[in-house]
């Protein structure tokens, strides 16, 4: 339960990207999504939310943002996620919060599953409330799937609709390289329909022992994602970026979630930095992967059961 407070008050915090160190599509599930077994690593890239609320205002929620393309009503998923811890915390005062947008949309990086999962710790953390956790992840949920990844960060095993999660030990730092072509964004819902396709022909040896050790191994492993053959064959320049990521010293390159964005695994940030000059043409980072320690730190929050 909220604790009674009368003062206004300002929260600032990231919301970090990820990338699926794998992720395998199982099927169609009955209810419709898809069945998933995929492996999240939180990485440095961020948005930024301000979240200003006052007590005694009149109810009122104000969203402004620098990307004049996002929504700024209900269907922006930080209106959502303050709509739906709402009545939680039982807050009834005005809310505002300004977004600044870096990750880029519909790329595969998560961002507006972060921006949901920021603003729920950032309403918890301004009105002094503990949600149970098991509720929290219940809300998270509900407004998307990658969403309760991002209560925790670090490194996490995810499997159903890739919202039932499991952290998993952090594997030692790295350099990360993400390019996100400016000219291609993959709608997650076409990524779907076109793997469904794919998932009808002669099935692949299965790849469970592999994605053991890569969930196991304090030393990471091979990178997989089966998005990549659908999406690749509709947007080739996708694998061109994997490969020469791969070709200009990258340890491991894979496709972003459901795309477009490609990222390559590098041992150092200068090297990474140097092969980043090699796509004048597309959106470039060079961040690093976060464990779950500095995760919780940097939003302010520890997700405890």
């Amino acid at each position: 339960m909220a604790r009674a407070t009368s003062k206004k008050r300002s929260v600032r915090l990231p919301a970090f990207a990820k990338i699926n160190l794998c992720l395998h599509v199982m099927g169609k599930r009955s209810d419709g999504y898809h069945e998933l077994r995929t492996i999240f690593q939180a990485i440095s890239l961020h948005d930024t939310l301000e979240l200003s609320i006052d007590p005694g205002g009149a109810g009122q929620l104000s969203l402004s943002c620098n990307d004049v393309a996002l929504p700024l009503g209900p269907d922006n998923l930080v209106w959502r996620a303050i709509e739906a811890i709402g009545p939680d915390i039982g807050f009834r005062g005005s809310i505002s919060v300004q977004l600044d947008k870096k990750i880029p949309v519909a790329r595969g990086l998560g961002g507006g599953s972060s921006d949901a999962a920021a603003t729920l710790i950032g309403m918890m953390r301004l009105t002094k409330s503990q949600v149970p956790l098991p509720r929290l992840m219940e809300i998270a949920a509900s407004l998307g799937a990658d969403v309760p990844f991002f209560l925790f960060g670090g490194r996490a095993l995810a499997v159903n609709r890739g919202d039932e999660i499991y952290p998993l030990p952090n594997v030692p730092k790295r350099t990360i390289l993400v390019v996100s072509p400016r000219d291609i964004g993959v709608s997650t819902k076409d990524a779907y329909r076109w793997i469904s396709a794919e998932l009808t022909k002669t099935a692949k040896p299965p790849k469970i022992w592999g994605f053991c050790a890569l969930c196991w191994s304090r030393q990471g492993g091979s990178l997989s994602n089966d998005f990549e053959g659908p999406v690749f064959s509709r947007y080739p320049r996708l694998g061109e970026i994997r490969d020469a990521l791969l070709k200009r010293g990258a340890a491991d390159a894979a496709l972003a979630g459901s795309g477009s964005a490609v990222f390559g695994v590098f041992r150092n940030p200068a090297q990474a930095r140097r092969t980043a000059r090699a796509f004048p043409e597309d959106s470039v980072f060079v961040v690093e992967t976060l464990s779950r320690e500095d995760y919780g730190r940097s939003l302010g929050w520890r997700a405890n059961g």
